[in-house]
């Protein structure tokens, strides 16, 4: 498991997440994530395209992985996720931190 989905599960169950990218594109505007995850298999790639400059632009921590059935799984969901944002870190706090 790579250290961001990790950084999810954590956050899962000890902070808060928000999953979709619409939402977390919202979060992301109103400067409330803390850190960002994508998954880079998403089709069209448009759907998720803004996501890393708008995480930028914010100073927002970001990562990718490779799948959205796995971003799924880390965020607690039977179905797979474009994007999950932290928004609390809760116990993940040291790992945003040192990611």
């Amino acid at each position: 498991m790579s250290d961001a989905l990790e950084i999810i599960e954590v956050a899962r169950k000890t902070g808060k997440i928000k999953k979709g990218t619409n939402e977390v594109t919202k979060l992301i505007e109103k400067g409330e994530v803390k850190f960002l995850v994508v998954a880079m298999d998403v089709q069209p790639k448009e759907i998720i395209m803004h996501l890393p400059l708008l995480a930028k632009e914010k100073g927002v921590k970001y990562a990718e992985v490779a799948k959205k059935e796995e971003l799924g799984a880390a965020a607690g969901l039977p179905v797979g996720t474009a994007a999950v944002a932290v928004t609390q870190e809760g116990d993940a706090k040291d790992l945003i931190k040192n990611f």
